[in-house]
């Protein structure tokens, strides 16, 4: 059975996307499991610069005007068992856009993939509404700070209005000051069970000027390993850390292709709109 998981925040910026590219990811990579990420933030959406894809010819926009069929939309990645539906960068995309038919595209995928991601817009407007009415199941993404929160309660009510699932709050950006809210106030105000702890780390920013999920840019790197940890709890499945060996070839280097961040054009920005 295909599992539909939206992943939902109450504002921008608090690192929704990132979670949808590295579950995706390890997800496939790590536990073997047929993924299809889906952008449905419409207006302005991310998650294929967040992975590189830079111009695709058909998106989730056409899907949603009924021009093509939604495996038109999809994208291999280039981990076996990962698949893309980007949104469109293009303002004039959105024209003729019904993101309520967000629901009943998706279920031509059902039984084809173990799990679509869903990579929701911000807050609760209408691409957030369609996310949330479109998913079984649901992860809010969070920050270690008041206003986040409050939204974030406000997504969850919303959640239990409509019936769909909350599996918890992936709290992002944690670091060791004494004026965050700890885990524990979080799970107070937002009554959801904070289901991961993602912190500060240097690697998620250097994995974004790659355009590479952190997960494979650096597994064991503080958030990769977080990041781990919280698909197999999506699993029911408890995460083992790799052996001493491959933990010693990592750390010098061997096995790991050298990287660097690709300039982007204005040519490629002017094909992407």
């Amino acid at each position: 059975m295909t599992r539909v998981i939206g992943v939902v925040s109450g504002k921008g910026g608090v690192g929704k996307t990132t979670t949808v590219a590295n579950l995706g990811s390890i997800l496939a990579s790590h536990y073997k499991k047929d993924v299809v990420i889906v952008d449905t933030n419409i207006s302005t959406s991310h998650l294929g610069l967040y992975l590189g894809m830079y111009y695709c010819p058909v998106t989730l926009n056409q899907v949603l005007k009924d021009e093509v069929k939604i495996h038109e939309a999809m994208y291999d990645y280039h981990i076996p068992g990962l698949r893309v539906i980007p949104a469109s960068l293009s303002y004039n995309d959105l024209k003729g856009v019904d993101i309520a038919k967000l629901k009943h595209v998706l279920k031509d995928l059902f039984g084809k993939t173990d799990i679509i991601i869903l990579d929701s817009a911000p807050g609760l407007g209408r691409d957030a509404m369609a996310t949330l009415q479109a998913s079984d199941e649901v992860i809010f993404v969070n920050t270690p700070f008041v206003p986040s929160t409050m939204d974030i309660i406000k997504c969850h009510q919303v959640a239990n209005d409509i019936g769909t699932k909350a599996l918890g709050v992936v709290l992002n950006m944690v670091g060791k000051e004494k004026y965050e809210l700890s885990p524990q106030e979080i799970e107070q105000l937002v009554e959801l069970p904070v289901i991961s702890m993602i912190p500060m780390d240097k690697n998620i920013l250097k994995s974004l000027a790659l355009k590479v999920p952190v997960v494979l840019y650096n597994p064991n790197s503080p958030s990769g390993k977080e990041y781990k940890k919280l698909a197999g709890k999506l699993l029911g499945i408890e995460y083992k850390p790799q052996g001493f060996f491959t933990s010693f070839l990592k750390l010098f280097g061997i096995g790991r292709e050298k990287q660097k961040r690709e300039m982007i054009t204005k040519d490629e920005i002017k094909r992407m709109i």
